[in-house]
């Protein structure tokens, strides 16, 4: 006993003897540039938020920006010291248009080390030449983002139709280096379908290219708009390492039914590293990295459809990086329910970063879990993890029941080669709803359908089940990695938590549930089994787990009579 108390006081010192990186931004840009100049200056504070010093150094993937670390000085945006990270240009030479790199600040010796500035500048400026907006006749809206480094001064005309076109700009405040506007199109009041026109007239930049006139046409149709819900797709993949999938997210933002017909991928650079699979309005992409070079590529997917404006064209950008070892991201280690911070004892947790395996996505074969997987393993306080999933840039790991409420790191290992620590706090409970979109897992006994706002609604006397991650150990314990049982005992929280119903306008009730504790069968997964009451508010209700010093996250399931 003394030896395990003695160990945990040593890994307790190390952790509070460790710096920890922390940065002000991660961002540094969009920065306009004239084309043919070298943008100016910029400065990124870093600071040690643990003990210790940080020896920091810092090396970019582009050769355009360079950054070097200045000695300690008083912070700009918070107390304390901090180490300014001072970013210079060598933008004269490239093409007009976007373009991004990424400087990586790295310390051996501190957690949260290394990590990623990401630099994008815009060359000839961000302003477009000329956008094109689509509408259905029903007030809908369409725009179009950019982004400067001044103020503009807009003149918005338009030749046709009323005050359907306008300038915004995103946000406010007085401090503040990047400007977000749109260009804002919405359907007025008795506009026909057709096309419209208008301009807006742009001055007071301090780059040149930007002080022009927009040109602005609006088509207003009663057919489907194709849209995506990404308006850019990056891919970031190391040489030599698999082929990375990601699925395009599409939706008709019309009227009718959005039908694809076809979907097609085109190289700007580097050959065909990429290409589209189409099934049905399924669209995925596939970026592969095979015989290409550290550096940036370009390319284009175009999405056929019986759409107003097909095809529509996704700007695809491939980063390779170099090949090192298992890199986890800053902020990076998530419940895999909400996938925020909160992670408990026997919790399933997520890391995400970059390559962290060099095989084949895997789910774990068999129960109970094993620590390692497609040659990786998952470190909690050097202790290996149970494994529910591995792939390039996410691990799905089960938090061993014994690491101790407070500060924990967290590392991954592929192939034998560690990666680097990420320090992160533990509670002892910390229930999540598991999450699907806007929707909670909640499932209804009487006839096992979702309750959810795309299933069936609930209504008093129905008995609920709520699948959930991080409510901690039960009684009994149930070993790392290891299914709950199936038969008495079951695996219970104790105390059993209790289930919170209820909505701005009329109030909450607490309930007692039937059952709280580990899902029979299963590792890690919890389930919290409710009746609702006769009384149970009627439309759409929050709910909410909670009890002594911890609260869930809350989902909304619409109750009916």
């Amino acid at each position: 006993m003394f030896y395990y108390f003695a160990l945990a006081l040593l890994l307790c010192a190390s952790l509070e003897a460790a710096p920890k990186l922390r940065l002000v931004t991660a961002a540094v840009g969009p920065i306009s540039v004239t084309q043919g100049a070298n943008a100016a200056s910029q400065t990124v504070e870093a600071y040690n938020a643990g003990d210790g010093n940080l020896n920091l150094s810092a090396a970019s993937s582009v050769a355009w920006v360079s950054a070097t670390i200045g000695g300690a000085r008083p912070c700009n945006l918070r107390e304390g010291n901090c180490l300014p990270v001072q970013f210079q240009f060598q933008t004269g030479g490239l093409a007009a248009g976007v373009h991004t790199g990424t400087v990586t600040l790295s310390d051996a010796g501190a957690l949260d080390a290394p990590q990623n500035i990401t630099v994008t500048v815009q060359v000839g400026g961000g302003v477009p030449s000329e956008v094109n907006l689509y509408v259905a006749p029903n007030g809908a809206t369409d725009e179009a983002r950019f982004s400067t480094n001044s103020v503009l001064v807009p003149n918005v005309n338009t030749q046709s139709g009323g005050p359907w076109l306008s300038l915004a700009l995103e946000g406010s405040g007085s401090f503040r280096f990047v400007f977000p506007y749109r260009i804002v199109g919405r359907h007025q009041e008795g506009m026909a379908e057709g096309s419209y026109s208008g301009t807006v007239a742009l001055s007071n930049s301090q780059v040149a290219a930007e002080n022009r006139t927009v040109q602005v046409r609006m088509q207003v149709t009663s057919q489907p708009i194709a849209r995506s819900a990404a308006a850019e797709v990056s891919f970031r993949i190391a040489a030599g390492a698999p082929a990375l999938e990601r699925p395009l997210t599409l939706f008709n933002g019309g009227m009718g039914t959005l039908t694809l017909s076809d979907a097609t991928a085109a190289s700007a650079s580097g050959g065909s590293w990429l290409s589209v699979q189409r099934n049905g309005n399924a669209v995925t992409m596939k970026a592969d990295p095979a015989g290409l070079g550290a550096g940036s590529y370009a390319g284009t997917v175009s999405i056929a459809s019986n759409a107003a404006n097909s095809p529509l064209r996704i700007p695809v950008r491939l980063d390779v990086v170099a090949a090192g070892p298992p890199f986890a991201a800053f902020g990076g280690v998530l419940n895999s329910a909400s996938f925020d911070e909160g992670l408990a004892p026997g919790g399933v947790a997520a890391v995400f970063g970059e390559q962290l395996s060099s095989q084949a996505p895997g789910a774990a074969p068999a129960i109970p879990l094993a620590t390692q997987l497609n040659g990786v393993r998952v470190l909690v306080n050097d202790q290996a993890a149970p494994l529910y999933y591995t792939s390039y840039n996410q691990v799905n790991f089960q938090i061993p029941l014994n690491t101790p409420v407070g500060e924990a790191t967290i590392r991954v290992e592929r192939d034998g080669t560690a990666g680097n620590a990420l320090a992160v706090q533990i509670a002892e409970r910390a229930p999540r709803i598991i999450q699907i979109g806007n929707n909670g897992i909640v499932v209804n006994a009487r006839d096992g359908s979702m309750v959810n706002f795309g299933g069936k609604p609930a209504k008093a006397g129905d008995v609920l089940t709520i699948y959930l991650v991080g409510m901690g150990v039960t009684d009994p314990v149930v070993a790392t990695g290891s299914p709950a049982p199936a038969a008495e005992p079951l695996a219970r929280v104790a105390p059993e938590p209790k289930v919170i119903l209820g909505s701005p306008f009329m109030g909450t009730i607490v309930l007692d549930p039937l059952f709280a504790g580990l899902t029979p069968s299963l590792v890690g997964l919890y389930q919290i089994n409710v009746e609702l009451p006769g009384d149970v508010p009627v439309g759409d209700i929050f709910l909410g787990v909670e009890g002594e010093g911890y609260r869930s996250n809350n989902i909304m399931i619409p109750i009916r009579e």
